[in-house]
C-alpha cells in the first residue's frame, strides 16, 4: 500500500516538474521574444534618426547655398547701383562746375564787351591828340590812363587782333570796304583799319573792321 503511494506520488511530482518546466520554458522564450522586439525598436530608434538627421542636414546644406547666392546677388546689386550712383555724381559735379566756369565767363565777357567802345574812345582821343598841337601832358595823361584799362583788361584775358598789313582773315576780320593798290605783295591784305577787333580767352568778341587792299 505504501509502495502505490510512493508511485502515485513520483508520477504527480513528475508531472508537476514537467508542467514547471514548460512554463519556464514559455516564459523563456517570452522573454527571448521581448528582448529580440525590443532590440529591433531600438535599431529601427536608431537608424530612424539618422536618417533623420541626415535628411535634414541636406536640407541645411541646400538653405544655406541658397541664402548664400541671395545674399551674393544682393551684394552685387547694391554695389552696381553705388557704382551708378557715383557716375551719376561725378557727370553731375562736372557738368555742374563747367556750367559755372561758362557763366563767370559769359559775365566777365558782357563787362569786357561793354568797355570796348571805351577803349574806341581812348584810341580817337589819342590819335586826336598826336595830331592837335595841344601840351604833351595831355597826350600823356590820356595814354596813361588807356594804358592801365588795357593792361587790366589783358589780364582778364583780352588781346587786339592785330590787323594792319595783314592777310584778310574771315576768322578775325570783316571787310567794310576795298581800296585798289598797285603793289602786287600788298593785295588781298589789310590796308586800312577801321575798328580794332578783340579776343577774349582766344574767342573773338569783336571782329576787326577793315579795308582791304585789292
Amino acid at each position: 500500500m505504501e509502495k502505490k503511494n510512493d508511485k502515485k506520488n513520483l508520477k504527480q511530482e513528475g508531472k508537476e516538474m514537467k508542467k514547471a518546466e514548460g512554463q519556464e520554458k514559455t516564459v523563456t522564450e517570452e522573454n527571448t521574444t521581448a528582448q529580440n522586439e525590443n532590440a529591433g525598436a531600438e535599431e529601427i530608434e536608431e537608424i530612424a534618426p539618422a536618417e533623420t538627421e541626415t535628411d535634414k542636414d541636406g536640407m541645411d546644406v541646400e538653405d544655406s547655398e541658397k541664402k548664400i547666392k541671395e545674399l551674393e546677388d544682393k551684394l552685387a546689386k547694391e554695389k552696381d547701383d553705388y557704382l551708378r550712383l557715383m557716375a551719376e555724381f561725378d557727370n553731375f559735379r562736372r557738368r555742374t562746375s563747367q556750367e559755372k566756369l561758362e557763366l563767370v565767363s559769359s559775365a566777365a565777357a558782357d563787362t569786357i564787351k561793354g568797355l570796348l567802345p571805351v577803349l574806341d574812345d581812348f584810341e580817337r582821343a589819342i590819335k586826336a591828340l598826336q595830331d592837335s598841337q595841344d601840351s604833351s601832358a595831355a597826350k600823356e595823361g590820356t595814354e596813361l590812363i588807356y594804358n592801365k584799362l588795357m593792361g587790366y583788361l589783358k589780364t582778364k584775358g583780352l588781346a587786339v587782333i592785330e590787323s594792319m598789313g595783314k592777310e584778310f582773315d574771315t576768322d578775325m576780320h570783316e571787310a567794310v570796304a576795298q581800296f585798289p593798290v598797285e603793289e602786287e605783295d600788298r593785295k588781298g591784305k589789310v590796308y586800312d583799319v577801321v575798328q580794332t577787333g578783340y579776343t577774349l580767352n582766344g574767342k573773338v568778341i569783336r571782329f576787326a573792321k577793315v579795308v582791304v587792299a585789292i
